[in-house]
């Protein structure tokens, strides 16, 4: 398996794979289990996603850093990228951990899809 190295590109696998609404399903499974209060839509766009989890992630780092990590946790996020991030820079931050978050759930469906 070849993880896709942009949002655009992990988007078109899924759809190419009609994964998609599996990958939201999943995503809101995790953010259950860390009693996070998000809920998408199985049919929210792309763009829409990634704006919506960028913000909440945003929201988690500066309000709720223990929520945040636990989330990280559960979706098992590997703890050497999220350090390899740069951390100056929060909406920064935010934005490649969301690509994370979604790399990793991605790689869970694709999985269960597989085998």
């Amino acid at each position: 398996m070849e993880i896709p190295v942009t949002f655009e590109a992990l988007v078109e696998e899924a759809n190419a794979l009609n994964l998609y609404k599996k990958l939201i399903l999943q995503l809101n499974k995790d953010f259950a289990l860390a009693n996070i209060d998000l809920d998408f839509h199985e049919a929210i766009l792309p763009s829409s996603l990634k704006l919506v989890l960028h913000e909440k992630l945003y929201q988690l780092i500066q309000e709720k850093f223990v929520d945040y990590l636990n989330l990280l946790y559960i979706i098992d996020v590997p703890e050497q990228q999220v350090k390899a991030l740069d951390g100056s820079d929060v909406l920064k931050l935010s934005e490649a951990v969301s690509f994370l978050i979604l790399k990793r759930e991605w790689q869970k469906v694709w999985f269960k899809h597989k085998y």
